[in-house]
């Protein structure tokens, strides 16, 4: 089986990106079909906006899937923001 990743998958318009937080293979490219959305990201938002389903990513990554050197700091986050509500 290929390797699997959980990375950004880039919407928007023209300089107005907002990003799905998407389970894919690695070899896929980045806005191709994913296996499974995990949340969305919009950093253009002040405050940022993120909106992560920490158990299915928890999932993912049990079954070994990669995440990226920035959804692991995304993952942090949400952490942060579900322990504080």
């Amino acid at each position: 089986m290929a390797e699997v990743m959980i990375r950004l998958k880039r919407l928007g318009g023209k300089k107005k990106p907002h990003n799905r937080i998407v389970v894919i293979t690695k070899t896929k490219a980045r806005d191709s079909r994913a296996i499974e959305e995990l949340g969305y990201y919009d950093a253009s938002k002040n405050p940022l906006v993120l909106k992560l389903n920490l158990e299915r990513a928890n999932y993912w990554i049990s079954k070994g899937a990669i995440p990226t050197p920035t959804i692991k700091q995304l993952i942090k986050k949400a952490k942060t923001q579900a322990q504080a509500s």
